[in-house]
């Protein structure tokens, strides 16, 4: 039996997940005409990808989010050829998405030390330039963070997404009986006796209608993006979130997550899924999950329950579906014991997939 520490998590207070930053190349040095000396060139400006980094130290210890690679040196009678301009480096997360202001992406930081050249400086000036320097580029770039986390929560609000993880740890995220008590993300680390830890990331609730930015819209979602695995989180009873709106049951509950992650970006849904069916100790909970469970059997038939375009394209098949309670603790160990499961499956069928690609690649260096 593996033995299970608390989860540990870290909460976000004034949390920022998008800086814009203005960024400039240092300008090129002047050239020598009559000796045909050559200018330095400017200094570039680059991303480097940081451990213990926020944006929010970025955002306050630059509060002007000016980066200006240096100046190169002129050309001189001592010095035909001027020194280059130093380059400005911007230390940021990891986890960085770099895009420039119309959402174009300039590249990833995915790793500590990974490097990301946002302004190159300007030349110096040569016989070819008239001796005359180039200025360096100047551009609004935008650092999007997006959480690196094992597993991410799915859930529409009140599903119990907060109740769930102050079951499974010692933390004290707020929970209420209103939507979006949770508005911005958590990072919990969940301990093994055989000390693996596995990261789970507690996101902002979804509403129908987030893939067009609705509610906390894309906010949430890029998150989801880079998290191994997504837990999808749901209320057994079905939930209404406000009055107006329709209520949901369970069933159309998880197909109009998996339709709302599938709008914003299709390959989200072909990740490894597991399936949570929160607060089992309501009343006629044990029917309610046995429905449930007959309609996942054959999503296709119940299809009609659901608005036509809400209808997903492929129907997610979960790895697990586990029924627990986050107010009495009914089923938590068990749902520990699945999440580590999973991950393991997840991270072997990795390796062998690396492994089949190495052997494809030498069979067909050995063809050639």
């Amino acid at each position: 039996m593996v033995n299970f520490s608390r989860i540990c998590l870290r909460k976000y207070g004034n949390f920022v997940d998008n800086l814009r930053l203005y960024v400039r190349g240092g300008s090129g040095g002047m050239g020598l005409p009559r000796l045909g000396g050559k200018g330095g060139n400017g200094g570039d400006v680059w991303v480097v990808a940081t451990k213990n980094l926020t944006l929010k130290m970025i955002k306050d210890r630059y509060p002007q989010k000016r980066f200006v690679g240096e100046a190169g040196s002129n050309s001189s009678v001592r010095a035909l050829k001027g020194e280059n301009g130093k380059d400005k480096e911007v230390f940021a997360p990891v986890g960085i998405t770099v895009t420039t202001d119309n959402g174009r992406i300039i590249g990833d930081l995915n790793a500590d030390g990974d490097r990301l050249l946002v302004a190159k400086g300007g030349s110096g000036g040569t016989s070819y330039s008239g001796f005359e320097p180039s200025k360096g580029q100047a551009k609004q770039i935008r650092l999007d963070l997006k959480l690196i986390a094992d597993l991410g929560l799915v859930g529409f609000p009140n599903a119990g997404k907060s109740s769930l993880l102050t079951a499974l740890s010692n933390a004290t995220p707020e929970v209420a009986s209103y939507a979006f008590t949770t508005l911005k993300p958590q990072i919990g680390k969940l301990m093994y006796g055989d000390y693996k830890q596995i990261s789970v990331a507690d996101l902002p609730g979804l509403i129908e209608g987030a893939h067009m930015n609705k509610g906390m819209g894309h906010k949430f979602l890029k998150h989801v993006e880079r998290t191994k695995q997504l837990m999808f989180v749901v209320d057994v009873c079905g939930f209404q979130l406000a009055s107006k709106t329709e209520f949901r049951s369970a069933f159309e509950a998880v197909q109009l997550l998996t339709k709302e992650l599938e709008l914003y970006k299709q390959e989200l849904v072909s990740k490894p899924a597991l399936l949570v069916v929160n607060k089992m100790d309501l009343p006629d909970a044990e029917d309610r999950l046995t429905e449930l469970q007959e309609q996942l059997q054959n999503p296709e038939e119940f299809s009609d329950l659901l608005p036509a375009d809400m209808i997903p394209k492929n129907y997610l098949t979960f790895r697990h579906v586990i029924p627990v309670s986050a107010t009495t603790g009914f089923g938590i160990d068990h749902l520990k014991s699945c999440i580590r499961q999973s991950l393991d499956e997840g991270a072997a069928e990795e390796s062998e997939a690396a492994h089949q690609e190495k052997l494809q690649a030498l069979r067909h260096q050995q063809h050639l």
